[in-house]
């Protein structure tokens, strides 16, 4: 466990009765509220000092409702300090309607965005012109992009992360890559090719939930782990919790005890960055 607070750059949190969202339907484990009270259960014992809020793929005609209510919750907890809301960029220019609005709701705390990929049969969607041109527009509205895909998409990612060199990116969940099969290639060369671009981050979450959720050790995440943390390096990594999505495969506890754990050979100042400061940089919640 570390010994200094920690941010957790990689938090939902929902409430099925309030907003749609469909995929919950399919994971009755997950199909309940989860808000600031049950993540600080979760938590107890990890000194978490700030979160970001990563959009949970609601039903289209909720995005700004969800933005709305992440805003208007961080206003009573400060332990949110930044939002990443969903945004519809596959627009292109038309997607500034939406980014103004967005921006709009909480100057302060709205950090980035998240187009969810991952879910998309065509590995080269993000790829299509109008995408790749409401990527290009995030930095007008000082906004970064989260990645979220599975391995096989990692190759459209690194062309789109090239085409949009003025966007900052932040790879979610390492890339999903095959954790449960112990497959390494091609994700690691991949990643390694990610890595030599500039403008992009690496996010160390999601990873149990890519393992065999009932008997995955550390030993099954550690050659995933190890691979970022090489190829980014220790300025370019940031810790995720994924809560509660974590709890599919782990607590969220054991989660953070099993990356203290592959990280523990990492000198101090490494380690800081890993669990707080790069998140704190990246996502623009203040002097680290």
């Amino acid at each position: 466990m570390p010994d200094f607070p920690i941010v957790d750059s990689h938090v939902h949190l929902w409430d099925p009765a309030r907003f749609r969202i469909p995929w919950l339907d399919a994971s009755p484990r997950l199909n309940r509220v989860f808000g600031l009270a049950e993540y600080a259960e979760h938590t107890a014992g990890v000194d978490v000092e700030a979160i970001v809020y990563l959009e949970v793929d609601l039903a289209p005609e909720y995005k700004l409702l969800e933005a709305q209510w992440v805003a208007e919750l961080a206003r009573h907890e400060p332990l949110i300090q930044g939002i990443v809301a969903s945004a519809p960029l596959e627009y292109g220019e038309q997607a500034r309607a939406f980014l103004e609005a967005l921006v709009a709701i909480d100057q302060q705390r709205i950090k980035g965005v998240r187009r969810l990929l991952q879910n998309e049969p065509d590995p080269t969607f993000c790829l299509q012109p109008r995408f790749v041109e409401g990527v290009r527009l995030l930095p007008e509205y000082g906004l970064s992009f989260d990645l979220c895909i599975y391995h096989p998409q990692l190759a459209g990612a690194i062309e789109l992360v090239r085409r949009c060199p003025q966007t900052s990116f932040i790879l979610d969940h390492i890339g999903k890559p095959a954790i449960r099969s112990g497959q390494l290639d091609p994700w690691r060369e991949q990643i390694r090719e990610l890595a030599s671009l500039p403008n992009v981050v690496c996010k160390v979450s999601g990873v149990v939930t890519e393992a065999n959720h009932e008997h995955w050790t550390i030993d099954d995440l550690r050659p995933y782990v190890e691979h970022v943390l090489d190829t980014f390096g220790e300025d370019r990594v940031l810790y995720g919790g994924d809560w509660p999505v974590v709890l599919n495969a782990s607590s969220y506890r054991r989660w953070v005890d099993a990356l203290d754990q592959l990280t523990a050979h990492l000198p101090d100042t490494a380690r800081r960055k890993l669990w707080r400061d790069t998140a704190k940089r990246v996502y623009r919640l203040g002097a680290a």
